[in-house]
């Protein structure tokens, strides 16, 4: 949290909390003093014996290829080039929109889509490095990824996603302060040029992937799955080896004595990046360079903004003469317990020796200057020509690949292996509350499952090896290996008397969920630099890190600068700037206010004022009072229409280029936002509604994914007879509703029409699922529940989606999502429509400063600001704060797996939200109550829907009437007939 944030209350409240302060840090400083050094782990487990299984994929993953295959390597290095001319392609799809670039052999693939085909020859049978000479064409913020196939199929798992990044740089550095003294993070500019890079994937490889070839003709083809790309070059490469250190040092010139001599480098001041999510932080302590000295100021580079496989960033170094010289990196490596974090190492495009591939940068709770260093603790030497070099380094996990696969495939069989007992005892109930355990009853185990002692073993032993593994590789016991060790010793719990075992039977969902805890964050490499120093061997810098005794003085400083120091923002709140109140949590202001800064206020000259609205009655009360803001951010998607019924927001519809802003959106979401023929909001982020289904479970039995409500149907029989539901939310009518072709009102919005034939269907539909199916009417916990695997499938949100992605590490890779059943038309098309919830943005009537607020709108809105802000908001902090914006471009930059888009996508075409119109609250109150008499009450539906009908009306006639509304109006309801086409969005 910035630390002016924590100055903002009473000043009895912010000398409060510097005392608290200080009383922490006192008592952080003893409790730092007292730690005891870890003991250090060896290891006699290796990668073969955690690999010793048959992966399920079609594919294999690319550390099992190489498992398979030791010789690539060897052969790799004897490979001779063979060059491919991207404009010579073979054949294309059209939707690829290819064209000849200006440069000799150049491709356009202007289009993120459709694939290429290059026929070659392979002279000799080997192994290859595929490089690609490529450009980002203009307009994205995200890295390119293509999927690579060989003679008609990927390789291996890895080969269907490879990234071609994108390059930024900060637009300037040092970085300009604010009012009150805070540096204000700048621009990132995306470094045009075109780029060699051989396909890698460093969740993997510290090398470039390889791909095998015997000799004669062969296919490439390139399959696009993000961003359009500019190809110059393509070639299959020899892979160079690299040398041991003792083999680097004996191939340079002897060493020779150096003066003392040393320079460095700010972790904030690199010259390119491969991610917009690397982004630079603020840190206050002792001997941090440089020192805020009591201000915000952007002095790191890294931690949990700089952790996935593959993110890279570059630093220049300049050294006076030829020499030696020795490396060291200030970093602050406290983020996962126990593991250390890797790095590749390259100076000047190469990595000069082995060592280098993923260095482990050891586990360490404050800053430290390490010097790189193999594991003797002995510095390594580098020889550099005078003058300026290239220094990346990139974020690399996979030393730790064959832990992630290992665990996924046990993870995987304790979960088939607890289905099976559940199947044997009929216990289905993964809930402490209410599972079906009936303790008295004796069991003879060996009699239903005669193997259950060797299962029970042959889970402990893989557990055990890979926990060793793990305490190997980072010469220390850590959290992961913790989790590992009680789930070894439930396991031996169970062994001691396997007629146990269906009584601890949800200590196997026990097992899953604390390996998956740590599971989710294995595979990331969270790191953070305050500095490198480049100096000659033996030289004594001086640098420091803090002690606990220097913390003190240095938090007593910080305490006296609080008694004068300004850190009040509202300062920032001039006089006729545009205020904009915003109903989002203080994290998303204040990322708002830095891009708004950066860019907007830049760009037009507007003064923006940008203030929290924790409860949307103050825009209510501040509306009656005359004391609005020119614009609301973050509200519900009903409130611009119930504006507009008061006359209290702006018609947006009459504002210039409209038009081309209301393309941003799909109609469907924007159809709650109208009103009587205008538009009174902009939609900003979007939920959605998904089918989820467990891969594992339905493949399992047989069943495949429903496409239609007949294919649920299909499905429901047997998954009921093995102890399984699917999950349909009970609240959701409009769904139904909407795939039935059913509308609540009439076109113009002054009859409820719950009762047409469609709506009567729908509604039936609806309530025989609890009825007659036996849908389970209440599940409180649908995530928890397709976690364990007993409601293996269901229609859920995007709020699970995350959760799933963010809390259930431990079932990644076996589960997917789709589009939601549907009702088939005429023309064979199933009809998907569904509500898209949303927040919105809209324009107060009684705004002084209406045109300037239009502008706002128009450059919030925008793709561009739209994926900037969605990038930054999850990269500070974290998945769990994803930015589902509403703009269909935007929308296609954030980072989701390829296969997730393209069901999104799908959904998304069918968005269709229930229009506002007066007394629409009555609604989902009488849906509600509709629902209950019928299934609980066993009211006819047709009876039961024409009482809600009626309700709904005489409500909506009272309101007509308040707002002043004649019979014979026309409140032009917007009627969305056809699902969108992503097709006219990227024109």
């Amino acid at each position: 949290m910035s630390f002016y944030r924590l100055y903002r209350g009473s000043k009895s409240a912010r000398i409060g909390f510097r005392l608290v302060l200080i009383l922490a840090l006192l008592f952080g400083a003893i409790h730092w003093l007292s730690s005891k050094d870890t003991v250090i782990y060896a290891s006699n487990a290796d990668a073969s014996a955690l690999l010793n299984f048959k992966e399920k994929s079609a594919e294999p993953s690319y550390a099992m290829a190489m498992l398979d295959h030791p010789e690539a390597a060897a052969e790799a290095a004897k490979a001779k080039p063979i060059p491919i001319i991207p404009a010579d392609y073979a054949q294309a799809d059209p939707i690829a929109e290819l064209e000849t670039g200006q440069a000799d052999g150049e491709l356009d693939w202007n289009s993120e889509s459709g694939w290429v085909e290059w026929k070659f020859e392979a002279p000799q049978a080997g192994w290859y490095e595929l490089h690609l000479e490529y450009k980002p064409l203009p307009g994205g913020k995200v890295s390119i990824v293509r999927g690579v196939q060989i003679d008609g199929s990927y390789p291996y798992l890895e080969s269907e996603h490879l990234e071609l990044e994108r390059q930024w740089k900060d637009a300037k550095y040092p970085y300009d302060r604010n009012e009150i003294g805070m540096q204000v993070r700048p621009q990132q500019t995306e470094l045009s040029g075109w780029a060699d890079k051989a396909l890698s994937d460093y969740s993997v490889s510290s090398r470039p992937l390889l791909y095998r070839l015997e000799q004669g003709e062969h296919t490439l083809r390139l399959v696009g799955e993000r961003e359009p790309v500019a190809l110059r070059a393509i070639s299959f490469q020899p892979q160079a080896p690299i040398a041991s250190y003792e083999e680097y040092a004996a191939s340079q010139p002897a060493a020779a004595s150096e003066a003392s001599w040393y320079a460095m480098t700010e972790a904030e001041q690199f010259q390119r990046k491969s991610s917009l999510t690397i982004q630079t932080d603020h840190w206050a302590e002792p001997y941090i360079s440089p020192d805020p000295e009591g201000r915000v100021t952007y002095n790191v580079l890294g931690g949990n903004q700089w952790k996935n496989p593959g993110e890279w960033v570059e630093w220049q170094m300049a050294v006076p003469s030829d020499g030696w010289y020795e490396l060291d990196l200030k970093n602050f490596q406290n983020y996962r317990p126990g593991f250390k974090a890797y790095r590749t190492i390259e100076i000047d495009g190469q990595t000069p020796f082995k060592e280098l591939l993923h260095y482990g940068f050891d586990y360490h709770k404050e800053f430290e200057i390490t010097t790189l260093a193999d594991s003797q603790g002995k510095p390594y030497r580098f020889y550099l020509r005078k003058g300026t070099h290239a220094i990346r380094m990139t974020a690399d996990s996979s030393v730790l690949e064959p832990i992630n696969l290992a665990l996924q495939d046990t993870l995987s069989q304790l979960a088939d292996y607890d289905r099976h007992i559940r199947l044997i005892t009929g216990n289905y109930s993964k809930s402490a509350f209410d599972a079906n355990i009936d303790s008295t009853r004796t069991w003879d185990m060996v009699k239903y499952d005669p193997d259950v002692a060797a299962k029970l073993q042959g889970f402990i032993r893989r557990l055990t090896d890979i926990r060793d593994y793990i305490n190997g590789v980072n010469g220390r016991s850590s959290d992961l290996s913790q989790a590992i060790e009680t789930s070894i010793d439930m396991l031996n719990d169970m062994l001691t008397d396997v007629n146990e075992v269906p009584n601890k039977i949800n200590d196997f969902s026990t097992i899953q969920s604390n390996i998956g805890t740590w599971m989710s964050t294995l595979t990331q490499e969270p790191l953070l630099f305050d500095f490198a120093v480049v100096r000659t061997p033996g030289t004594k810098t001086g640098l420091k890190v803090p002690t606990a005794l220097a913390r003190i003085p240095y938090a007593l400083k910080d305490f006296g600068r609080s008694f004068f120091m300004d850190y009040d923002l509202s300062k920032d709140n001039e006089d006729g700037a545009l205020t904009i109140w915003i109903q989002r949590g203080r994290d998303y202001a204040d990322l708002l206010r830095e891009l708004v800064d950066q860019d907007f206020t830049p760009k037009t000259g507007i003064k923006v004022n940008i203030n929290l609205m924790p409860n949307p009655n103050m825009l209510v009360l501040g509306n009656a009072a005359g004391d609005v803001p020119d614009v609301a951010l973050g509200i519900g998607e009903s409130t611009p229409a119930d504006y507009a019924m008061r006359s209290a927001v702006e018609d947006l519809s009459k504002y210039p280029g409209f038009d081309d802003v209301s393309k941003r959106f799909i109609p469907g979401v924007e159809r709650a936002l109208s009103y009587n023929g205008g538009t009174y909001g902009l939609p900003e982020v979007q939920n959605f509604q998904m089918l989820f289904y467990r891969t594992d479970v339905l493949d399992n039995l047989h069943l495949k994914v429903p496409d239609t409500w007949d294919d649920v149907f299909d499905i429901l029989p047997t998954l009921q007879e093995n102890g399984m539901t699917i999950n349909f939310p009970k609240a959701d009518f409009s769904t139904l509703f909407f795939e039935n072709g059913a509308e609540p009102y009439s076109p113009d919005g002054l009859r409820a029409t719950l009762t047409s034939e469609a709506g009567l269907k729908s509604f039936k539909q609806w309530t025989d699922l609890y009825t007659k199916y036996n849908l389970p009417i209440d599940i409180p916990a649908f995530f928890q529940h397709f976690r364990d695997g007993d409601i293996p499938i269901g229609v859920a949100d995007f709020n699970t989606y995350v959760q799933l992605l963010v809390a259930a590490p431990e079932i990644t890779g076996h589960w997917k999502i789709a589009p939601l059943p549907g009702v088939p038309q005429a023309d064979g098309e199933v009809a998907r429509w569904s509500q898209q919830g949303l927040s919105a943005a809209m324009i107060m009537k009684k705004s002084e400063h209406k045109d300037q607020a239009w502008q706002f709108l128009q450059w919030w809105t925008s793709a561009g600001v739209q994926a900037q802000y969605a990038n930054d908001i999850e990269s500070f902090y974290g998945m769990e704060f994803r930015w589902n914006t509403a703009n269909v471009e935007a929308m296609k930059s954030l980072s989701w797996p390829s296969d997730d888009l393209k069901a999104i996508r799908e959904q998304a075409r069918w968005a269709k939200n229930m229009p506002v119109v007066p007394g629409y609250y009555f609604l989902g109150r009488e849906m509600d109550f509709a629902w209950n008499r019928t299934v609980f009450d066993n009211m006819p539906a047709e009876e039961s829907l024409e009482e809600a009908e009626l309700s709904l009306q005489r409500e909506m006639n009272l309101r007509q009437n308040d707002f002043g509304i004649k019979s014979n109006a026309d409140l032009r309801v917007p009627q969305i007939v056809k699902p969108f086409q992503w097709e006219e969005a990227s024109r």
